[in-house]
Formats: C-alpha cells, sequence, structure tokens
C-alpha cells in the first residue's frame, strides 16, 4: 500500500514511552511521498486544545500535535482516514516544522 503526504491515516501508536502522546489515534503523514514504503514520518491528531504555537487546529475539534512528530513503520498503520487537510492548513504546518526544526 502506498501512503502519501498529507494524508490522514488511523495508528496505533502504543507502546510509548514518557509523555509521548498514546493510544489509536488519527495521524498526519508529512515524509514526502518517496520515503513512503517502509516508514512514515507522522504527527498525531488529538481533539484536545491546549494554546501551543506547535498545534494547528484544522476543523472544530481537530488539531495536528506538530510537537509530537514521530517516524512509525507502516505496520502500525490501521487504516486510512477521510480527513482532507487544506493547502491553507499545510502551508501553516509547513510554516510551523520549518520554524521548529529549520530556523
Amino acid at each position: 500500500m502506498t501512503y502519501k503526504q498529507y494524508e490522514v491515516i488511523l495508528v496505533n501508536l502504543n507502546p510509548t514511552v514518557g509523555t509521548e502522546i498514546q493510544k489509536t489515534r488519527p495521524c498526519l503523514i508529512i515524509s514526502p511521498n518517496e520515503m513512503n514504503y517502509d516508514n512514515l514520518i507522522v504527527a498525531p491528531m488529538t481533539s484536545t486544545h491546549k494554546d501551543y504555537p506547535t498545534r494547528v487546529q484544522i476543523d472544530t475539534k481537530s488539531f495536528v500535535v506538530l510537537d509530537q512528530i514521530r517516524t512509525i513503520s507502516v505496520k502500525r498503520v490501521i487504516k486510512r482516514v477521510d480527513i482532507i487537510i487544506s493547502r491553507k492548513d499545510v502551508k501553516v504546518i509547513k510554516s510551523i516544522i520549518k520554524k521548529m526544526l529549520v530556523d
């Protein structure tokens, strides 16, 4: 199965350690398509609002948690989720990732 950047998938994130985000939850794929074979770089999603600059609200009840980016095996993927990320939200996500990891 192939996965695409900015696609939302349901992922089993357990087991976790410490304060890592846990449970089975939607995750946004942030790795480029060329990398999405055995492993994926994802940002988990949550419905819990926290006023952090690394959280992006994508609808009234969903937030992408960019402060919890991680690499996962595709074996953790349960299924695709029908959540569409707008171009505007992708632009915000990319800007925050750049500030976090490049600037």
